[in-house]
Protein backbone atom coordinates (compact mmCIF):
# COMPACT_ATOMS: atom_id res chain seq x y z
CA UNK A 1 0.00 0.00 0.00
CA UNK A 2 1.29 3.44 -0.90
CA UNK A 3 1.76 5.62 2.19
CA UNK A 4 1.11 9.35 1.94
CA UNK A 5 0.31 12.10 4.42
CA UNK A 6 -3.36 11.51 3.54
CA UNK A 7 -3.26 7.78 4.31
CA UNK A 8 -1.25 8.42 7.48
CA UNK A 9 -3.87 10.94 8.61
CA UNK A 10 -6.76 8.53 7.94
CA UNK A 11 -4.93 5.72 9.76
CA UNK A 12 -4.25 7.98 12.75
CA UNK A 13 -7.94 8.92 12.86
CA UNK A 14 -8.88 5.21 12.66
CA UNK A 15 -10.93 5.76 9.52
CA UNK A 16 -11.56 2.65 7.40
CA UNK A 17 -10.31 3.19 3.84
CA UNK A 18 -8.75 1.38 0.91
CA UNK A 19 -5.98 2.62 -1.37
CA UNK A 20 -6.39 2.37 -5.14
CA UNK A 21 -3.47 3.15 -7.43
CA UNK A 22 -3.96 3.87 -11.12
CA UNK A 23 -1.92 5.18 -14.05
CA UNK A 24 -1.75 8.99 -13.88
CA UNK A 25 -2.00 10.96 -17.11
CA UNK A 26 -0.35 14.39 -16.65
CA UNK A 27 -1.86 15.52 -19.96
CA UNK A 28 -5.49 14.76 -19.07
CA UNK A 29 -7.72 17.82 -19.23
CA UNK A 30 -9.70 16.66 -16.20
CA UNK A 31 -7.62 14.65 -13.73
CA UNK A 32 -10.66 13.47 -11.75
CA UNK A 33 -12.37 12.11 -14.87
CA UNK A 34 -9.12 10.41 -15.88
CA UNK A 35 -8.91 8.82 -12.42
CA UNK A 36 -12.53 7.62 -12.63
CA UNK A 37 -11.91 6.04 -16.04
CA UNK A 38 -8.67 4.42 -14.88
CA UNK A 39 -10.42 2.98 -11.81
CA UNK A 40 -13.48 1.85 -13.79
CA UNK A 41 -15.72 3.86 -11.45
CA UNK A 42 -18.60 6.20 -12.28
CA UNK A 43 -17.40 9.82 -12.25
CA UNK A 44 -20.04 10.78 -9.67
CA UNK A 45 -18.32 8.47 -7.13
CA UNK A 46 -14.82 9.87 -7.74
CA UNK A 47 -14.49 13.25 -6.05
CA UNK A 48 -11.97 15.96 -6.82
CA UNK A 49 -10.35 18.32 -4.34
CA UNK A 50 -10.42 22.00 -5.23
CA UNK A 51 -8.76 24.88 -3.41
CA UNK A 52 -10.50 28.24 -3.54
CA UNK A 53 -10.76 31.44 -1.55
CA UNK A 54 -13.89 32.81 0.04
CA UNK A 55 -13.62 36.51 0.83
CA UNK A 56 -9.86 36.09 0.43
CA UNK A 57 -9.49 33.14 2.85
CA UNK A 58 -8.44 29.71 1.54
CA UNK A 59 -10.91 26.82 1.65
CA UNK A 60 -11.06 23.24 0.41
CA UNK A 61 -13.97 21.91 -1.63
CA UNK A 62 -14.70 18.27 -2.48
CA UNK A 63 -17.07 17.70 -5.42
CA UNK A 64 -17.79 14.95 -7.98
CA UNK A 65 -15.13 14.78 -10.70
CA UNK A 66 -17.69 15.24 -13.48
CA UNK A 67 -19.10 18.51 -12.13
CA UNK A 68 -18.07 22.14 -11.67
CA UNK A 69 -18.42 24.15 -8.49
CA UNK A 70 -20.75 27.14 -8.30
CA UNK A 71 -18.74 30.06 -6.92
CA UNK A 72 -21.92 31.59 -5.50
CA UNK A 73 -22.86 28.37 -3.66
CA UNK A 74 -19.28 27.85 -2.54
CA UNK A 75 -19.14 31.34 -1.00
CA UNK A 76 -22.49 30.79 0.72
CA UNK A 77 -21.33 27.42 2.13
CA UNK A 78 -18.55 29.23 3.99
CA UNK A 79 -20.67 32.24 4.98
CA UNK A 80 -18.95 34.55 2.51
CA UNK A 81 -19.87 36.83 -0.34
CA UNK A 82 -17.34 35.98 -3.06
CA UNK A 83 -15.36 32.91 -4.05
CA UNK A 84 -12.73 32.16 -6.64
CA UNK A 85 -10.42 29.29 -7.49
CA UNK A 86 -6.77 29.70 -6.53
CA UNK A 87 -3.86 29.33 -8.94
CA UNK A 88 -2.33 25.83 -9.05
CA UNK A 89 0.93 27.07 -7.47
CA UNK A 90 -1.05 28.59 -4.59
CA UNK A 91 -3.00 25.33 -4.12
CA UNK A 92 0.29 23.44 -3.90
CA UNK A 93 1.74 25.94 -1.42
CA UNK A 94 -1.38 25.89 0.78
CA UNK A 95 -1.79 22.10 0.86
CA UNK A 96 1.75 20.77 0.57
CA UNK A 97 0.60 18.51 -2.28
CA UNK A 98 1.24 18.71 -6.03
CA UNK A 99 -1.59 19.40 -8.47
CA UNK A 100 -3.08 16.07 -9.52
CA UNK A 101 -2.29 14.74 -6.05
CA UNK A 102 -4.10 17.22 -3.80
CA UNK A 103 -6.01 15.42 -1.07
CA UNK A 104 -8.37 16.97 1.46
CA UNK A 105 -6.70 14.72 4.08
CA UNK A 106 -3.33 15.51 5.63
CA UNK A 107 -2.90 18.96 4.17
CA UNK A 108 0.01 21.05 5.41
CA UNK A 109 -2.53 23.32 7.07
CA UNK A 110 -6.07 22.03 7.52
CA UNK A 111 -8.35 24.31 5.53
CA UNK A 112 -12.06 24.80 6.22
CA UNK A 113 -13.67 22.16 4.02
CA UNK A 114 -17.05 21.59 2.40
CA UNK A 115 -18.15 18.35 0.73
CA UNK A 116 -20.88 18.36 -1.88
CA UNK A 117 -24.05 16.76 -0.54
CA UNK A 118 -24.16 14.30 -3.45
CA UNK A 119 -21.38 12.38 -1.65
CA UNK A 120 -23.94 11.24 0.92
CA UNK A 121 -25.93 9.51 -1.84
CA UNK A 122 -23.01 7.11 -2.42
CA UNK A 123 -22.13 4.06 -0.33
CA UNK A 124 -18.43 4.71 -0.97
CA UNK A 125 -16.60 7.65 -2.51
CA UNK A 126 -13.10 7.93 -3.96
CA UNK A 127 -10.96 10.94 -3.06
CA UNK A 128 -7.37 11.75 -3.91
CA UNK A 129 -5.08 9.89 -1.54
CA UNK A 130 -2.26 12.42 -1.53
CA UNK A 131 -0.36 11.51 -4.67
CA UNK A 132 -0.73 11.43 -8.41
CA UNK A 133 -2.40 8.14 -9.29
CA UNK A 134 -3.47 7.44 -5.70
CA UNK A 135 -7.11 7.39 -4.61
CA UNK A 136 -8.64 6.33 -1.31
CA UNK A 137 -12.15 4.93 -1.05
CA UNK A 138 -14.15 5.41 2.12
CA UNK A 139 -17.65 5.96 3.43
CA UNK A 140 -18.80 9.53 2.76
CA UNK A 141 -19.79 10.02 6.41
CA UNK A 142 -16.25 9.09 7.45
CA UNK A 143 -14.83 11.59 4.96
CA UNK A 144 -17.06 14.38 6.29
CA UNK A 145 -16.34 13.53 9.94
CA UNK A 146 -12.57 13.19 9.53
CA UNK A 147 -12.38 16.48 7.62
CA UNK A 148 -14.71 18.25 10.05
CA UNK A 149 -16.38 19.35 6.84
CA UNK A 150 -19.68 20.99 6.22
CA UNK A 151 -22.02 19.40 3.67
CA UNK A 152 -23.67 21.69 1.14
CA UNK A 153 -24.93 21.94 -2.42
CA UNK A 154 -21.80 23.20 -4.17
CA UNK A 155 -22.51 22.32 -7.80
CA UNK A 156 -23.08 24.65 -10.71
CA UNK A 157 -26.44 23.92 -12.32
CA UNK A 158 -26.23 21.85 -15.48
CA UNK A 159 -22.43 21.96 -15.66
CA UNK A 160 -21.30 18.43 -16.44
CA UNK A 161 -17.80 17.68 -17.67
CA UNK A 162 -17.24 15.11 -20.40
Amino acid sequence: MKTTRATQTLTKLRISFAVHEHPYDPNADHKGLQAAAALGEPAERVFKTLIATVDGKPVCVVIPSNREASMKKLAAAFGGKTAQMVAPTDAERLTGYVVGGISPFGQKRALPTAVDRSALEQETIFVNGGGRGVQVSLAPDDAVTSLRASVADLLAEGKHLD
